[in-house]
């Protein structure tokens, strides 16, 4: 009786196990990690395509974990998957990296995508992140023209 009972608990501990270790890890990638903090889709002012009124168009994002993340190959994408590629470029522990539309020189606090035309929509559009994989990590969405810019 008692090899019935365990043969039958072997299935239910086995998966629970595996439901354990994905639960585990998960809390810890949600604890922190990098996450678009904002986006600014309407540069102040008349919308002129000059470099200095693209780059008033960004998006910033932030890394809420502890340690350093390289985002080499993370994809920043709009709805109609106009994507920028980050280069070899980390962001450190609890700091914040604006992403700017025109054309500039990167540095640790802002990149720039090297475009000629805005890329975020005034009246609605998604901002997502991801991971070179193709792994969603954040998204930030916005559905009428507002201030102009909105925090996620």
């Amino acid at each position: 009786m008692r090899t019935v009972r365990l043969r039958a608990a072997l299935p239910a501990l086995a998966g629970a196990a595996l439901l354990t270790g994905t639960l585990l890890s998960t809390p810890a990638q949600a604890a922190g990690g990098v996450r678009i903090h904002q986006v600014w889709y309407d540069s102040p002012g008349r919308d002129t395509r000059s470099n200095s009124s693209l780059n008033a168009e960004w998006v910033q994002i932030r890394n809420t974990g502890g340690t350093t993340v390289s985002l080499t190959g993370w994809v920043l994408k709009d709805a109609s998957n106009h994507r920028y590629v980050f280069k070899s470029v980390s962001i450190g522990a609890g700091k914040y990296m604006k992403i700017h539309t025109g054309r500039g020189t990167d540095t640790a606090t802002d990149t720039y995508q090297g475009r000629r035309a805005y890329v975020w929509n005034n009246d609605r559009d998604t901002a997502t992140l991801t991971r070179s994989n193709g792994a969603k990590v954040s998204s930030c969405s916005w559905t009428r023209p507002g201030a102009g810019h909105t925090y996620c």
